[in-house]
């Protein structure tokens, strides 16, 4: 046996962090637990009672749609709307969050209508009553689902008692806000073209239609003979017109041409044809005519000016058949007419163009409503009519819009290049076609009477339509606006317009956007022809067409659906409503529901003015929401509010882009590439979304995929080591026998109280800016950069090996826990299960971590002088560190302990010793060198036993340096 004695084991003299927080975070099992204590305690309650007459932050929800399973973007756009929450609750203010639905429409309708299809029944044949309340519980179901997935999120809200549009109290607020549009003359019920959905059988708002590229649309050139003119040479000659719509030209009424374009007369095959020579049409058109220019059958007889055919008269190609087909058709000057496409001259359809419905509006000729509301021409129509066969016998009259009625090849096509008229017909036109976002099928325009919301009449009287103006269904016609207004009186467009320039835009390009919709905007459309829905519980007298604008039966018909919901609404209580002074027989109860944006631009008065959510008040001080509510809740909010209360209902919009795939492409189920929330929080964690969805650029289109996720599961992994280590660090730590004030803290501690000043200053402004990528990035390097990296890994050796008594640990361990109650706080918002666990890991017996708020920092921890110093130093500290990776990686040295360090004197700031600068760089010694650059050498010291620093007082490797050796003997003492 060897005689030499046993070299001591000094690690356990040595202060290691010590703490049961484990690295690995175990979100998906961990999470679930978390909310479920909240929910024991009453976490949202708590917090109403802590921010009780504080000020107010609200915060409204916009409502998603009861319809399946949350999806990514439900995701995103809810940990914005509980980020934004939370963070102004970290401020102190009072941030309460009613979370809401949209219940109502046509996407709860289709559902429930495709179970009856399953099932065989026809929904027609099912009492009303009973539809609806299938189309109640099944919004109901999807309301439930929805709510459990968004805690799940992490989403504090009301869950108790969310608002739903579907509730009584809800429909009949609905209805209110409706009969403040009709008591103030802004409601009028007219017939004009809009667009509408063969396949849902109802009209569409512009936010329920998306366009699709179609590259087989067919395009067909049709002849109109001339009959009468001022210019000799057109009697007998041909108009032609162009047209990628054929199923529009049995009810064509007239034609329009362009004042100012150049016409020319064309004598071809013996006939003479009109057509615009401007932009390189004339070409074109008469190629598809299959006109050889180079065959001399061609010559121009005369040159025009638009302006020169008024009053020309022209006949329906299928004029032989009489009737409506007989009546002349005037050609009109048209300043919409352009030389883009086409012929020069345009076929005019009321019944299917809004161009075409203003201008023959304008010269007398009203609509002729022939195709129904399924896309089929009524049964009474001469042309394609129900008794129109085919050659088989087989009826020819299909949905307008279908190939086999609308080819080249079809009924329409055929009898016109039978009558002579067709000059050629293609299906091979390239363009971009509406259709129904819901049902994906194409939309139709559709002269239909309908109830719309006047954007452009100042806020006086609109009158009825007279029943001379009804349509041949008996369901309204076109209205004329009441000149009799308060003069000087805005218009609803030029109050929206207003309240859009003194609102707040986040990001700054969304005020353009919505500005420009406003703008351009057509009146509001605000009926449907459906059945689930608000009804537009109005009266109309069926002889005169008035209106009727009583407060006293508008207020029975508001109180009876509040209390009996929308099923309130029927023939058998019209007499109810009405009052004892008029008979029911005489008014018209509408069937019309309302369009389901009226019904969530309605909810900020019944949801913020309601005394059923007191936490709440109106205006909100934000609208948060997808760029696509531009179209939708942002702008049916400004409108209803504006209509009904003169200003916005917001103080501040909030638009946020759309979730890509990780290539930037549109995710669809088709494509399969879509990520589900559900599944990443089984995989990852709630946590994990949540960050991701606060790490990117939220104000355009970003991108989730595996690799993107793990790449936010690395920056949570430094974020949980860090408060790892901050637990670990502290867990014996008691400020009242051990803590230091920041006055007599050491140098390096009062930088890195400036530094989280600094960062408190940056994060504050990120909450002001909702910028919470900014805030993502600012704590994450902090963490990493300045603590992790810098902080942590100089003073390791000061918390393991100095005595615990001594100034500059408790300076340490004090300056810890100030990091410790400020970061846990600014990662409360962000990390909300992870903020939980690490809070009652160090406070099992305190509150939420989601009660606390952040309080100011003191000011004079701000200190620039002393920041430049240690900012400079950094910078050499950098040099210092890649000057001894080299040696490192040769293994010369195993760390910079091992390092002899010289630096060029200069580059030295004011301020720093040797020894400081040997500590900061985490090197055996430094001194000041003359050159120019930064020298690494091995030392020749020996190496503490204790603490591994190889210092000079150390007489041998495994012995003890000074401060080791002081520290062992008081702790060999004690014990």
């Amino acid at each position: 046996m060897s005689d030499e004695p046993t070299q001591r084991d000094y690690r356990p003299t040595v202060f290691l962090p010590k703490t049961d927080f484990p690295m690995k975070a175990g979100l998906p099992h961990k999470e679930p637990g978390i909310q479920a204590k909240w929910e024991e305690i009453g976490l949202y309650e708590k917090l109403r009672e802590a921010r009780s007459g504080r000020e107010k932050f609200i915060l409204h929800d916009g409502p998603p749609y009861a319809n399946g399973d949350m999806h990514i973007g439900h995701a995103l756009n809810h940990v914005l709307k509980d980020t934004v929450v939370r963070t102004q609750s970290l401020l102190g203010k009072d941030a309460p969050y009613v979370p809401g639905w949209d219940c109502h429409g046509l996407p709860i309708e289709w559902k429930v209508e495709e179970l009856y299809r399953k099932k065989k029944l026809d929904k027609k044949e099912v009492p009303a009553k009973e539809f609806r309340a299938e189309c109640r519980e099944y919004a109901q179901k999807w309301v439930d689902v929805q709510r459990e997935q968004l805690k799940r999120l992490g989403i504090n809200g009301r869950w108790d008692k969310p608002y739903l549009t579907m509730r009584p109290k809800a429909e009949g607020a609905i209805v209110a806000e409706l009969h403040k549009f009709a008591e103030t003359g802004q409601l009028y019920r007219g017939a004009k073209p809009v667009m509408w959905s063969p396949v849902e059988e109802t009209a569409l708002a512009d936010a329920e239609v998306e366009y699709q590229d179609l590259t087989d649309s067919p395009q067909i050139d049709v002849a109109f003979e001339i009959v009468e003119s001022a210019i000799p040479e057109l009697v007998g000659a041909y108009a032609v017109i162009w047209t990628t719509t054929p199923w529009t030209i049995p009810v064509n009424q007239a034609l329009a041409y362009g004042p100012s374009i150049n016409y020319d007369i064309i004598d071809w095959n013996g006939k003479r044809f009109l057509i615009a020579n401007e932009g390189g049409l004339q070409a074109e058109a008469m190629n598809r005519w299959g006109f050889d220019p180079k065959s001399g059958d061609g010559s121009l007889v005369k040159m025009i000016k638009g302006s020169d055919l008024a009053g020309t008269i022209v006949r329906h190609p299928m004029h032989h058949l009489g009737g409506f087909y007989a009546k002349p058709r005037p050609m009109l000057a048209g300043d919409f007419v352009t030389t883009d496409s086409g012929t020069g001259i345009v076929h005019m359809s009321p019944d299917h163009g809004e161009d075409d419905f203003d201008l023959c509006k304008a010269n007398g000729i009203d609509p002729v409503f022939a195709v129904m509301g399924d896309g089929r021409y009524r049964d009474d129509w001469l042309w394609l009519g129900a008794n129109d066969l085919d050659a088989e016998g087989k009826e020819r009259r299909r949905s307008v819009i279908n190939k086999p009625f609308n080819a080249p090849e079809g009924p329409i096509c055929s009898d016109l290049r039978e009558a002579g008229a067709l000059l050629s017909a293609s299906a091979d036109y390239q363009h971009s076609y509406p259709h129904s976002w819901r049902s994906k099928a194409k939309v139709v325009y559709r002269c239909t009477p309908q109830w719309f919301i006047a954007i452009d009449e100042h806020l006086g009287h609109l009158p009825a339509i007279s029943p001379a103006e009804q349509s041949w269904e008996g369901e309204g016609g076109d209205s004329t606006i009441d000149e009799e207004v308060t003069a000087g009186s805005p218009t609803l467009r030029e109050i929206a317009l207003g309240e859009i320039a003194s609102t707040r835009f986040v990001p700054e390009k969304g005020r353009n956007r919505l500005r420009s919709m406003v703008e351009g905007r057509p009146d509001w459309l605000i009926s449907r022809q459906r059945a689930w829905g608000v009804p537009i519980a109005l009266f109309v007298h069926r002889e005169s067409g008035e209106l009727l604008v009583d407060p006293d039966v508008n207020r029975r018909i508001q109180t009876a659906i509040a209390n009996d919901t929308v099923d309130a609404w029927e023939e058998s209580r019209a007499a109810e409503y009405l009052g004892p002074d008029r008979n029911p027989d005489d008014y018209e109860m509408i069937g019309d529901i309302l369009d389901v944006w009226f019904d969530s631009g309605s909810t900020h008065a019944f949801v913020l003015e309601s005394d059923e959510w007191p936490e709440l008040q109106s205006p909100a001080d934000l609208y948060l929401e997808g760029s696509d509510q531009h179209r939708g809740w942002f702008q049916s909010s400004l409108l209803e509010s504006c209509g009904t209360r003169g200003r916005a209902p917001y103080k501040a919009v909030l638009t946020h882009g759309f979730t890509m795939d990780p290539k930037g492409m549109k995710m669809s189920k088709s494509l399969g590439n879509t990520v589900d929330p559900l599944k990443v929080m089984e995989q990852y964690g709630a946590d994990i979304i949540r960050l991701w969805a606060l790490s990117v650029d939220y104000t355009e289109d970003h991108r989730i995929g595996d690799e993107i996720l793990k790449g936010v599961g690395d920056t949570y992994r430094k974020l949980r080591n860090t408060f790892r280590y901050l637990l670990g660090a502290l867990s014996d730590f008691d400020y009242e026998s051990e803590g230091v004030e920041t006055a007599q803290m050491p140098e390096l501690e009062r930088y890195m109280l400036h530094r989280l000043a600094k960062l408190d200053a940056n994060l504050r402004t990120a909450i002001d800016d909702f910028d919470f990528n900014e805030y993502v990035r600012a704590l994450a390097e902090f963490t990493n950069e300045d603590l992790s990296a810098f902080f942590f890994d100089i003073r390791k050796d000061r918390l393991y090996c100095d005595a615990p008594d001594g100034l500059e640990r408790r300076a340490y361990r004090t300056m810890l826990d100030i990091l410790f109650q400020a970061l846990i706080r600014y990662t409360a918002p962000v990390l909300v299960y992870t903020a939980e666990e690490v809070w009652s890991t160090r406070f099992p017996d305190r509150a939420s971590i989601h009660l606390e708020e952040l309080h100011a920092l003191p000011a004079d921890w701000i200190d620039d002088a002393l920041a430049g110093r240690f900012d400079a130093m950094r910078e050499l500290r950098e040099d210092v560190m890649e000057a001894i990776e080299p040696l490192r990686r040769e293994k010369t040295i195993r760390s910079g302990l091992e390092a002899d360090v010289s630096v060029p004197s200069s580059a030295i700031p004011d301020g720093f010793s040797d020894a400081d600068l040997a500590e900061l760089f985490i090197a055996a010694t430094v001194v000041r060198g003359q050159g120019s650059t930064v020298e690494v050498t091995r030392t020749s010291d020996n190496k503490c036993g204790r603490c591994w620093r190889l210092l000079p007082d150390v007489a041998e490797d495994g012995a003890l340096c000074s401060r080791c050796d002081e520290v062992v003997t008081e702790m060999d003492a004690a014990a």
